[in-house]
């Protein structure tokens, strides 16, 4: 046997060694990659049946909204299917540019930044912007795209405990004459609850540090018109950097910075995930830009989903489930192991309820949880039976 072949051998062991998912497979109880074969809003067809969706970010129901749906198609028709090339050279359209002035309105920003999915945003804006000799850190909870987003810069990576003050204080003392970046979550994805942004900026500003908002949770969510974390403390013009996402409340994929031009100058020519990443498709970006609108222009949808999220809350915790510290409509529902989640799960998706099973590494082994969101195009009907659902399997299960 040759060497090449040795060390493909070695490469693939792992490979054939992982056998977990498999297990989980045969037993019945695997609950990742599950094919929707059709989708209308709230309810989802999953395996020939239909499903109450518990699980998705599309928290002001827009995905289905008509006029999203038309400024895609629009888009399809006079552009085509996609840019066949990055931003920086032939992939920028009108499309793009209108929707960074759009956006860096919507925040109050001098300038904004596309990308082509959320997760490239965060690993654009860091690796981008952090360079040797230079610091970024990141809360212990914050988004796998901020992790990886650290790793690949040259600066040093420094975590603090989740909202952890004294310790964040503790490492921009160390590194006050550096150029530091502290950038944390607006809403934590697996938790529910909301950054300290009014202590944070004391901080950084205190000891000459940039802090960046990931509002991927936050748009359309908070803030007097949906419009993010700063926004709902009043310091949206003293936070720097506001990073999002296109996934979520607008209905589409892609992502974006928002911050001074200088800054945003700086990435368009530094940002090696924009750079050498195609740019988001035109049908993409005429669906935000109309999402956009829809969620500046009712936000009624917005007074709804928190209803619902009073609604949903309010019974878990009525039924005895424990949701945790959740301040927004991500509402973990905690089970303990992961093969009690995974059964629960099972449990609940038989019964007709999407959720989704989070478990190590994103947390700790005994703090395994079914994550679920609400949306705004919920009805109380299906809340209700969901809550219905979730406290007679709840009992029957011993989860409550």
């Amino acid at each position: 046997m040759g060497t090449q072949t040795l060390q493909q051998v070695a490469l693939f062991e792992k490979c054939k060694n992982f056998t977990r998912a498999r297990e989980f497979q045969a037993a019945g109880l695997y609950p990742y990659f599950k094919p929707i074969s059709r989708a209308e809003d709230t309810v989802v067809v999953i395996e020939g049946k239909e499903r109450v969706m518990m699980g998705s970010n599309n928290y002001l129901g827009l995905t289905q909204h008509p006029k999203v749906l038309e400024a895609a198609r629009n888009a399809l028709e006079r552009y085509g299917s996609g840019c066949t090339g990055s931003r920086f050279l032939n992939g920028t359209l009108d499309l793009h540019e209108l929707l960074e002035i759009r956006l860096a309105e919507f925040f109050g920003k001098e300038a904004a930044l596309v990308f082509s999915t959320g997760y490239q945003a965060n690993l654009g804006l860091i690796s981008g912007l952090v360079g040797r000799g230079e610091v970024v850190l990141i809360d212990k909870l914050d988004h796998a795209s901020i992790v990886d987003g650290a790793q690949m810069s040259f600066g040093n990576t420094q975590r603090f405990g989740h909202g952890d003050l004294k310790q964040l204080e503790f490492l921009l003392q160390r590194y006050q004459d550096r150029g530091t970046l502290v950038i944390v979550d607006g809403v934590y994805s697996m938790e529910g609850d909301i950054a300290d942004v009014p202590s944070l900026l004391k901080l950084t500003q205190r000891y000459g540090a940039a802090l960046a908002v990931d509002d991927a949770h936050s748009v359309g969510v908070l803030g007097p018109k949906g419009d993010g974390t700063a926004a709902h403390f009043g310091l949206a013009q003293e936070v720097e950097l506001i990073v999002g996402t296109f996934s979520k409340s607008l209905a589409s994929i892609g992502g974006f910075v928002a911050g001074s031009e200088s800054v945003i100058h700086f990435l368009k020519h530094h940002s090696r995930p924009l750079i050498f990443t195609a740019a988001l498709p035109p049908s993409n970006t005429a669906g935000v830009l109309a999402a956009l609108e829809i969620l500046i222009e009712e936000p009624e949808r917005r007074t709804r989903l928190w209803e619902n999220t009073r609604r949903f809350q309010d019974g878990c915790r009525s039924l005895g489930f424990d949701i945790g510290h959740t301040q927004t409509p991500i509402v973990p529902v905690l089970i303990g192991s992961l093969e009690s989640t995974f059964m629960f799960w099972r449990q609940l998706y038989d019964a007709g309820v999407f959720t989704n099973p989070v478990v190590p590494p994103a947390v700790p082994p005994d703090e395994c949880r079914l994550r679920t969101s609400l949306m705004a195009t919920h009805t109380t009907d299906q809340i209700d039976t969901a809550l219905e659902i979730f406290g007679r399997l709840g009992k029957q299960s011993g989860v409550i």
